[in-house]
């Protein structure tokens, strides 16, 4: 039986008896930890979250050498050295975010006093107007913070997302990630749920840096390199009369607060072509994530299509090979 109730509309983790056979315990004890940690101040777990993070991804071989070969191609201006920084501050960052996460799930007061707004007089007006929104969210770690706050808050929040392999892992995060309501969309289900609930009022959280393949995509300029970027964003601004906001979120471990930054409004997107706005997605991931690589989930097969008689990157074996 799958790990999800279907309904015309959304997705609803559901508990399988199976989950607590002994294949699964282990992912009840990470799961435990998280939320032990949780009840911990920030102060404390944050370093040591930060070390086990780092120590984990030197022995995450495959997912190391995926960020290695996404930042030589997209910043290929900074030495060795610091992409290397960058990855290790990147898998410090991980967990850290996990534990706000937790946090948010359990303590949702403790965790929200963490949280400052940068821009937040943007969406506010649109919110009074009843607007209909929809979030550009880069890939980061701390990514479903920001849609759990403003759900909270009683703002009806829709995304879409992967199912993970693990069935426990993937029931429980997406029961935090409902955890004051909103709706979730499997992207295997298509994109027509999420367009109808962001018609109904739901404000939508669309995450527009993963590589979809070459048939539907353009060829467009992501960072150093280019990249195969699905224009999807700007039939949903018209099917849905949606504006577009830049969203990022940012976990700084020395203040152990999240910093969720807001962009006006991508206002200029209207009737450009795909390949003008496939760019300026790209352009806004650049303005949030050059600042804060750390914070990107790099590990992603971020450029694996690329154009004809190139070899995917993360195929060539020169690069970072496997000792």
């Amino acid at each position: 039986m799958e790990n999800r109730k279907k309904s015309n509309v959304e997705f609803i983790p559901t508990f399988q008896k199976s989950f607590l056979l002994p294949r699964y315990w282990g992912s009840w004890l990470a799961v435990g930890a998280f939320a032990g940690l949780a009840l911990v101040s920030p102060r404390l777990h944050d370093p040591l979250l930060g070390a086990m993070g780092r120590f984990a991804g030197k022995l995450a071989r495959s997912a190391r050498r995926r960020a290695q070969i996404n930042l030589l191609y997209c910043m290929p201006e900074k030495t060795e050295a610091e992409r290397e920084q960058i990855v290790n501050e990147m898998f410090a960052t991980a967990p850290q975010s996990m534990a706000m996460m937790a946090e948010l799930a359990i303590r949702p007061k403790s965790a929200i006093k963490r949280i400052r707004w940068h821009g937040r007089e943007i969406i506010e007006p649109m919110r009074a107007a009843g607007q209909n929104v929809i979030f550009l969210v880069p890939h980061g770690w701390a990514v479903d913070l920001p849609a759990m706050v403003l759900a909270s808050e009683g703002q009806p929040m829709a995304a879409m997302f992967h199912n993970q392999s693990d069935p426990v892992m993937d029931y429980l995060w997406n029961r935090v990630r409902r955890r004051f309501g909103g709706r979730m969309h499997a992207r295997n289900d298509g994109i027509k749920p999420f367009i109808s609930s962001i018609r109904q009022g739901y404000w939508g959280y669309y995450l527009p840096d993963q590589d979809h393949g070459a048939e539907h995509s353009e060829f467009v300029d992501f960072f150093g390199t280019y990249k195969a970027t699905l224009p999807a964003l700007g039939r949903m601004m018209k099917v849905c009369r949606a504006r577009v906001v830049p969203l990022f979120p940012v976990y700084d471990s020395k203040t152990h607060m999240l910093d969720i930054w807001l962009r006006p409004p991508m206002d200029d997107l209207v009737d450009v072509n795909d390949q003008k706005l496939a760019r300026r997605m790209n352009e806004e991931v650049e303005i949030f994530v050059r600042p804060n690589p750390e914070q990107y989930t790099w590990i992603l097969k971020l450029i694996k299509t690329r154009r004809p008689g190139e070899v995917e990157p993360y195929d060539r074996k020169e690069l970072y090979p496997k000792k």
